[in-house]
């Protein structure tokens, strides 16, 4: 096996900043590189429909393994994000156009055409639209159920930290079956990872949809290998488990370019088994802790055993 390729993207704000040296991987974290049949078909879908997925914009090292399959995280509103976070390869700015009124619709076209279970749709940070796209995400999941009812529809979402409280509500009156939304890294890491987002204002936001609407599942993730320290990690765990988050995921960080945040280590299989004990201790209902967990790797699966764990926790298994 060798290391996937990720293709450098032109980033404005982050080619001012000198290089960080990009430590070597270590083998449990190495991958195919992506190909075959079941890859190349999942692409043309993806290329047919003009769609744009955080698969390749982010550089998933998971890319092969998930589209030999046939799934893909589609990413609506553009490929332009208004954020500038320093671990993320999705290009940042302006974006050149407004939101695309037939995107909904072919978002739902390529998952009727992928025969998916369940699909996990993303978007990228739109803070130059009033509602930062909430109507958009929900018409994409009204799109999707329409064409698709028997698809279950998980959907990450910005924080919407600039709009008004309508805009979380329209995404939630939608009912997607599983609302995920990142806090990414642990708060003492926030000026320097995600200098635009507040977390707690993230935390506020997943513990606002539980109260409009309690029987949704919510999902959060994290990175380690940024320089936190497990105490820190604990403490998310806690904050997390205090907002009703249900499913908690865990992974190491890689950094895409030497423009990016520096990795600070590659975290131990054995923290991250150590990790995932400790959060289903707390309470969560489904934990993925893994070096190449990401939000949406095996998100149809888990997706299932999330589920059951509810029905076990009330009594009906």
């Amino acid at each position: 096996m060798r290391d996937l390729k990720i293709p450098e993207q032109r980033h404005p704000e982050k080619a001012r900043k000198p290089d960080n040296a990009q430590p070597k991987k270590p083998d449990w974290i190495r991958v195919k590189a992506p190909g075959g049949k079941g890859y190349a078909d999942t692409a043309k879908i993806m290329r047919d429909n003009r769609l744009v997925t955080v698969c390749e914009e982010a550089g998933c090292p998971n890319v092969g393994e998930c589209w030999s399959q046939g799934h893909a995280t589609m990413m609506i509103m553009g490929e332009v994000c208004t954020r500038a976070c320093t671990f993320c390869n999705i290009a940042t700015g302006k974006p050149p156009e407004a939101l695309d009124v037939f995107e909904p619709g072919r978002v739902a076209d390529a998952v009727a055409k992928l025969g998916l279970n369940h699909v996990v749709i993303t978007s990228v940070d739109r803070d130059d639209v009033e509602d930062g796209g909430a109507e958009h995400f929900a018409q994409t999941i009204r799109a999707v159920r329409h064409r698709s009812p028997d698809t279950t529809i998980e959907i990450l979402t910005p924080d919407f930290i600039k709009c008004a409280p309508e805009a979380l509500e329209k995404v939630v009156e939608a009912r997607p079956d599983v609302f995920n939304h990142n806090l990414e890294t642990v708060p003492g890491l926030y000026p320097e990872v995600r200098p635009g987002a507040r977390y707690f204002h993230s935390l506020r936001l997943l513990q606002r949809v539980k109260e409009l609407d309690p029987s949704m599942f919510t999902k959060s993730g994290i990175m380690v290998g940024l320089g936190e320290d497990r105490q820190a990690v604990m403490q998310v765990m806690d904050d997390m488990r205090a907002a009703d988050i249900d499913f908690l995921t865990i992974g190491q960080y890689l950094q895409p370019t030497p423009k990016h945040h520096r990795v600070d280590r590659f975290v131990h299989p054995d923290e991250f088994a150590a990790y995932e004990k400790a959060a289903y201790g707390k309470g969560f209902l489904m934990v993925s802790a893994t070096p190449l967990t990401r939000s949406s790797y095996h998100a149809g699966d888990d997706f299932a055993r999330l589920r059951a764990a509810r029905l076990r926790k009330l009594g009906q298994v």
